[in-house]
């Protein structure tokens, strides 16, 4: 298993934004590299929040590489848009500097707490080794401008929702959605839209937030288990273009 953190994010560097751009595309080239110097000619993706566009942008970039896919709240559908990023489309309508002050409370500690526990049923079980790290990184300097950035930038995957489900509906790339259906953020809908482009998608739900995996990771993990099992079993593709061996060296959390 490979996991890198984005760049800006965890352990990766946080380059200036005078040396990087904080764009969605940025980020795909730069992991979509990263598995190149790896050699990871064919892998499974789990992909998660930010990292489901970065994930599927790889993904359109490189179908043949793609094995199976893991999405764990990670949207590629319009109706997965809640209301609450209302603040953040007026921000894509009108990017003025009022707008993007709009959203500097989005990155507050009490926001990012919030985050993690807004849906879940008991919060005694969301260790605050998650989001205290998070808050951490948040409190870098430049840190707050980089995500405003992507913020923006995020409309640009909206844009090209579109291309991510005729992917889908082209490769039919083995698939399990994995999602907290209390998710401020990431609707239900958006889980169960998958199936309108992968008939055999396997959509589950669990009864948490948006950091599923904080309060049901022994019980995603056993799902992810069970799917990755089946997907290496299955000699071929079913896409249209299909014929390539499903067989994956590593997963791939794109996160």
């Amino acid at each position: 298993m490979v996991a890198p953190d984005l760049p800006g994010f965890g352990q990766s560097d946080m380059p200036s934004r005078g040396a990087f751009h904080y764009t969605f595309a940025a980020l795909a080239s730069v992991i979509g590299r990263f598995t190149e110097v790896l050699r990871l000619d064919r892998y499974a993706m789990y992909v998660f929040d930010y990292g489901s566009p970065v994930g599927f942008r790889m993904a359109i970039e490189h179908p043949e590489r793609i094995t199976a896919i893991v999405s764990q709240n990670g949207n590629a559908y319009e109706e997965g848009l809640s209301d609450g990023w209302d603040p953040i489309r007026t921000y894509w309508r009108e990017p003025t500097p009022m707008h993007r002050d709009a959203l500097r409370s989005f990155l507050s500690p009490e926001t990012t707490m919030w985050q993690y526990t807004h849906g879940v049923q008991d919060s005694t079980r969301v260790s605050p080794d998650g989001y205290s790290l998070d808050i951490h990184y948040l409190e870098r300097p430049g840190a707050h401008e980089a995500q405003l950035d992507l913020l923006l930038d995020y409309a640009s995957n909206v844009a090209l929702y579109p291309e991510f489900q005729a992917y889908l509906r082209d490769r039919r790339p083995p698939l399990l959605a994995v999602w907290g259906r209390n998710d401020p953020f990431f609707l239900p809908a958006g889980a169960e839209a998958f199936k309108s482009d992968v008939p055999d998608a396997d959509v589950r739900f669990f009864d948490t937030g948006h950091f599923a995996l904080e309060t049901h990771c022994a019980d995603i993990a056993a799902a992810i288990l069970r799917f990755l099992a089946t997907a290496e079993a299955q000699p071929r593709s079913r896409g249209a273009r299909g014929g390539e061996s499903r067989r994956a060296p590593a997963a791939h959390p794109s996160k």
